[in-house]
């Protein structure tokens, strides 16, 4: 009788101790609705560090191409592109002082923050004296809001002129 009374209690105590199926569920749940809430807020801040790249690869393009105006008398024409700061431009109008290196040394350097390329226009239709440089935003289709929106040098008063 004192080994059943051992293992009742035994058996009793295993139970007490585990966990049901119904309270793994429940915390399983309460995880996932935390990593949601978590992952929106993650979510943001990502969309505006991309916002914020964006701004800043702009400005560094935008001083390339000042580097660009003052070795060669101008800025390279919306044919010549961007890809005039890597790769000497060989239609006309030729650069007459281009470097050896180039203006930029990366090509990756030319794409916005979702993987697509800036894009160039000169003379520009927002900066009719320099240029316009922009990017499509995360929807690369013209227009959009929030991470959607076109990011241009327009919007910082620079673009050249």
């Amino acid at each position: 009788m004192h080994k059943n009374n051992r293992s009742e209690r035994s058996q009793r105590s295993r139970r007490e101790a585990a966990f049901s199926l119904l309270e793994i569920m429940a915390v399983v749940v309460i995880m996932g609705l935390l990593m949601s809430i978590i992952g929106v807020s993650i979510s943001g801040q990502i969309d505006k560090a991309r916002l914020a790249t964006a701004k800043a690869q702009i400005a560094q393009l935008e001083s390339a191409l000042e580097l660009y105006r003052m070795d060669n008398g101008r800025y390279p024409t919306t044919a010549q592109g961007l890809d005039a700061l890597i790769n000497k431009p060989g239609d006309a109008p030729a650069p007459r002082n281009y470097p050896r290196g180039g203006y930029v040394s990366k090509n990756d350097a030319l794409l916005d923050p979702w993987s697509e390329p800036f894009q160039y226009s000169s003379p520009g239709s927002h900066n009719s004296h320099g240029f316009d440089l922009w990017t499509l935003g995360a929807d690369a289709a013209p227009g959009g809001e929030d991470g959607d929106s076109d990011i241009g040098n327009w919007e910082s008063g620079t673009g050249g002129a």
